[in-house]
């Protein structure tokens, strides 16, 4: 291996919120790039090649092992702190928008630092968003969005925010809490709210059928996909990936993986942490 990411997916489990699936000891960490070392027979062409290594588990550490038919190699022109974050943010921003189309609608994004709604938002733009609003918390978070040409509201701003709810078509959520609930109380009967995270630690309650709530987890919309529809995924992602903004990386090496925790959970961060493994 050699940079895996931290994300929220890699840390709620240590926290034993998946206890009925994660059981220890178990190294953490979901995603990363790495050289292939070692290969079957049938796999020899992946040899010395950058690979990601899908729904494998523990890649904050040198030498993982994952299925062959998982690895997915990494094009020449991708550098491998880009490759490094390729799947988990992209594939659930991918996801997400080939389930609820932005095209000709008005769509409103929170958790705005974030490198998955930073995704949304410029993918969204691509396939023909009427309008695209992206909330945020932090001032630097807002410099970015506007360098992007996207438009922002700060959390704080909860009555500009309530009048662009009222007129969304869809909403793409990662906070829940009293932002998202608030959201949701604004928006028209016919919208639809994708709910993928809960960074408030407070979910979304809602009391009526409409407008529609729906959960987004990347695992679940994603088991029973066959091996070559992985690999056709990526296909598609890595075009959208050169031509994005992926936000900037803060490599941390190994043995300071205390210091890169403890720069993921940092208010207002404008760098992902990375993990350099060798």
């Amino acid at each position: 291996m050699q940079f895996a990411p931290i994300n929220a997916s890699d840390l709620i489990p240590v926290t034993g919120a998946y206890r009925h699936r994660v059981i220890p000891p178990q190294v953490a960490g979901y995603e990363g790039v790495g050289t292939v070392i070692e290969a079957p027979a049938a796999f020899t062409s992946l040899l010395g090649q950058r690979v990601l290594p899908l729904r494998s588990t523990g890649t904050w550490q040198r030498y993982i092992d994952c299925d062959p038919h998982m690895a997915v190699p990494v094009p020449c022109d991708i550098d491998s702190a880009l490759a490094a974050r390729a799947y988990i943010n992209p594939l659930a921003a991918l996801l997400m928008l080939q389930q609820w189309p932005p095209t000709a609608k008005r769509v409103l994004i929170t958790a705005g630092g974030s490198a998955c709604a930073l995704l949304l938002a410029q993918w969204a733009r691509q396939w023909g968003a009427a309008a695209i609003t992206v909330v945020h918390r932090a001032p630097q978070h807002a410099s970015l969005l506007q360098a992007l040409g996207i438009t922002s509201l700060r959390e704080t701003q909860r009555e500009a925010i309530a009048a662009v709810a009222q007129q969304c078509d869809v909403v793409f959520d990662a906070v829940g809490g009293e932002i998202g609930q608030l959201i949701w109380h604004a928006l028209p009967a016919e919208a639809q709210f994708v709910a993928y995270g809960v960074l408030s630690g407070k979910p979304v309650r809602v009391n009526a059928p409409r407008p529609a709530l729906h959960w987004f987890h990347v695992r679940h919309t994603l088991e029973g996909l066959a091996q070559q529809d992985w690999q056709q995924l990526f296909c598609t992602l890595w075009p959208l990936l050169r031509t994005s903004h992926c936000g900037e990386v803060a490599i941390f090496p190994l043995v300071q993986w205390r210091e890169a925790i403890h720069s993921y959970h940092q208010s207002g961060r404008d760098r992902k942490p990375l993990l350099q493994l060798l």
